[in-house]
């Protein structure tokens, strides 16, 4: 498949990274414990203000004053699935955008059965995840290993517009290609990227961190997923590309991601941005 630049779109998707660091929007994440450090600090490069708050005594307060929540299952135990639907409920009724990372469902019931539980509390603006994940939600089988897929994201395209009807929102299926479609029946497909991406702990659970963020500050949610999505993928492309010319590795990797999440160009951008409009 060979996506093009579309120039009109790119630059569309910058005027949103733009709204956010003129805002700093303040994001709310109950997070998985192993990426959250790395996450609070993308996030920062990003230009949004994170708070990593999962205490049953404040996450309803902090998921009203933040201006938007991040769900992401990725370590379990029912403490944190309790202060999920706590900060959920309260993000609905404050009307701020809360976005779901499956991390895992489909590897273990326990992830499957919370992962739809906060669904149907919801439904979430935005849920992301990899094919098995998506797939997952909607009842169909999914080959996993761990908490990653062994699933082409081009195959869980049915399934992924099929949950957006349910939710009435939104749902990113990512990996080599990013697809993003609506309940409306929007569907835009992003191959920025690298495979060292996959190498580093924290870079899908980041991008559902970025997504909330531009979600917060441009309430058309595939847009803003499609912005959040677009500028990652941009930024890790050229990160790799950086630090495999100077012939460096994952460590560097990791940290050049953060320095071009906070640096890139927009000229790189919008020039480097390969996408296609589906529907």
């Amino acid at each position: 498949m060979t996506l093009t630049v579309y120039r009109p779109a790119a630059e569309a998707f910058w005027e949103d990274i733009s709204a956010l660091r003129q805002t700093t929007p303040l994001i709310h994440n109950i997070t998985n414990q192993v990426v959250a450090p790395y996450n609070a600090n993308v996030l920062l490069a990003f230009g949004a203000a994170p708070v990593m708050a999962h205490a049953h005594e404040e996450v309803a307060d902090m998921a009203t004053l933040a201006n938007a929540l991040i769900l992401n299952i990725g370590t379990l135990d029912p403490y944190r699935v309790d202060a999920m639907k706590i900060a959920m409920s309260a993000a609905i009724r404050a009307g701020k955008p809360v976005v779901l990372d499956p991390v895992g469902a489909g590897a273990t019931p326990y992830r499957t059965e919370t992962a739809c539980e906060l669904i149907a509390l919801g439904p979430p603006s935005i849920i992301r995840g990899n094919a098995s994940e998506i797939m997952s939600l909607t009842g169909l089988s999914a080959t996993t290993r761990g908490v990653e897929s062994a699933i082409s994201p081009d195959a869980a395209i049915h399934a992924a517009r099929k949950l957006a009807r349910q939710i009435g929102g939104v749902v990113c299926v990512s990996g080599k290609n990013d697809h993003v479609v609506d309940h409306t029946g929007r569907w835009l497909t992003l191959s920025n990227g690298h495979e060292w991406m996959t190498r580093v702990t924290g870079t899908g659970c980041a991008a559902s961190a970025m997504t909330g963020a531009v979600a917060a500050v441009q309430h058309d949610y595939w847009r803003a997923t499609a912005s959040a999505m677009a500028y990652l993928g941009v930024a890790g492309e050229m990160a790799a590309e950086n630090v495999i010319r100077e012939n460096r590795g994952l460590g560097s990797f990791q940290a050049a991601l953060l320095d071009y999440l906070q640096l890139l160009p927009r000229e790189t951008f919008i020039s480097k941005l390969a996408l296609a409009h589906r529907g």
